[in-house]
């Protein structure tokens, strides 16, 4: 079963749009959704979890169409964590623990008190006082102690620094452990998406580019730094984007299965390919 189902969703803003927008997350798996600012990801993630509606097409999660009754109880199933945490100014933590054990039927008071130690974030201090770091692991603490089967997650590790971020990483993995565990995260830190997840889902413009394994998307493509004869002497086809590189010479991205044998192309990172495919993008 996937645990994320969306189906030709179209959704105009007059100067943006969402167009035509297919998007499958297996059950079990992470996948990361990544795009330049104002490409749609957070639009995406509203019009999954029913905050807005599409002109056309269908989102389903966890098997429930998102616009049916249905999907309320499906909710208790998912925890949220958006690029900004919103708390009541003046409760601190343990407070949000027991307004949360009254929001959801499976919260798990002893867990997240394991999560506020282990982020180690006060009981006792105002949420006002918290800072953004602090303010997105208690985000995160909450959405992991109401026992959800998906995590959805729009730059949640945003504000935290490496170390701590390192550690939610962690976390994230530890979570799909469960086979029927599953998380869709969109972040700008490229590197930790390269970290974590199966799959890699771009989106540009208002339209998903790709939706693939990560590790066969790191296959598919190499980097080509040489001489512009040499890049000039490929098949146009198989140059996705270029770029100039020092003392005259072309660093370009390359599909695999186009270039000839025997040249010798380094491995990418996932930035360097969404990178290069944005600037192929602007180039057409």
């Amino acid at each position: 079963m996937n645990a994320i189902e969306l189906s030709h969703i179209n959704k105009n803003f007059g100067a943006f749009a969402i167009q035509d927008l297919n998007l499958a997350v297996p059950s079990g798996t992470i996948c990361g959704l990544v795009g330049e600012n104002g490409a749609g990801k957070s639009t995406t993630i509203r019009l999954l979890m029913g905050a807005l509606r599409p002109d056309s097409g269908t989102a389903r999660v966890l098997g429930v169409d998102v616009s049916s009754p249905a999907f309320r109880e499906a909710k208790e199933d998912i925890g949220v964590v958006m690029d900004e945490a919103y708390f009541p100014e003046t409760m601190n933590a343990a407070q949000v623990g027991k307004m949360m054990a009254l929001t959801y039927r499976r919260w798990d008071m002893g867990l997240y008190r394991q999560y506020l130690r282990r982020f180690e974030l006060p009981e006792a201090k105002a949420f006002k006082d918290f800072s953004r770091g602090m303010r997105m692991k208690l985000a995160i603490a909450v959405a992991l102690s109401h026992q959800p089967k998906l995590l959805v997650l729009d730059e949640a590790t945003a504000g935290l620094d490496p170390i701590v971020r390192d550690e939610v990483l962690e976390i994230f993995n530890e979570f799909t452990r469960e086979e029927d565990h599953s998380i869709l995260i969109s972040s700008h830190i490229l590197s930790d998406l390269e970290k974590l997840c199966d799959y890699i889902a771009f989106i540009h413009q208002g339209r998903l580019l790709f939706c693939e394994e990560k590790d066969l998307l790191l296959e598919k493509y190499g980097i080509l730094t040489d001489t512009a004869e040499q890049v000039e002497a490929l098949r146009p086809e198989a140059v996705v984007a270029r770029e100039p590189s020092g003392y005259g010479g072309v660093r370009c991205l390359v599909r695999r299965d186009l270039a000839p044998a025997g040249f010798q192309l380094e491995r990418p990172t996932v930035e360097d390919i969404i990178l290069f495919l944005v600037k192929g993008a602007k180039e057409q």
